[in-house]
């Protein structure tokens, strides 16, 4: 056997595949940044919100996580269109991956802010934190500065 491999298709076809590999980038790090967006907001309502959006926010976690994705980009872009809404392509695989990546980032973050002491918590409603407050310097550790008196 003699194979002579001929990748003249490939080397004509190059301008387009780098085009395809610059708008895979693109579609990639916006869904990650606007999925992880969505995460927080819903791992924060699952953990702290009222009863009616704990349940809604698990039944958005529960639907997505036991579809298939492409079932919901088939979703998105071909039965939306039936009820009027028409999307491009790179809006409806954009949406699908964000809704996506929201529901499977939500149970990641919570199980990260559901992993804090509650004694933590505690000693930030001991300094009166406001609960965002709370939520942004003793849950996200990002750096609190005491204010000088």
């Amino acid at each position: 056997m003699n194979y002579q491999f001929q990748f003249d298709a490939v080397f004509a076809a190059w301008p387009l595949l780098l085009k395809g590999t610059w708008i895979t980038v693109q579609l990639s790090l916006t869904a990650t940044l606007l999925g992880l967006v969505v995460a927080i907001f819903c791992a924060w309502g699952k953990t702290g919100g009222p009863g009616w959006l704990r349940f809604l926010i698990n039944a958005y976690i529960e639907v997505i996580r036991n579809t298939p994705f492409l079932v919901q980009l088939f979703f998105f872009f071909f039965a939306l269109p039936s009820i009027g809404l028409r999307w491009s392509p790179y809006t409806a695989a954009l949406t699908a991956m964000v809704v996506n990546l929201g529901a499977y980032a939500a149970e990641i973050v919570r199980a990260g802010i559901e992993s804090i002491p509650k004694g933590q918590i505690e000693a930030g409603k001991a300094l009166n934190l406001k609960p965002w407050e709370i939520f942004r310097f003793v849950i996200g550790g990002f750096k609190y500065e005491a204010q000088q008196r």
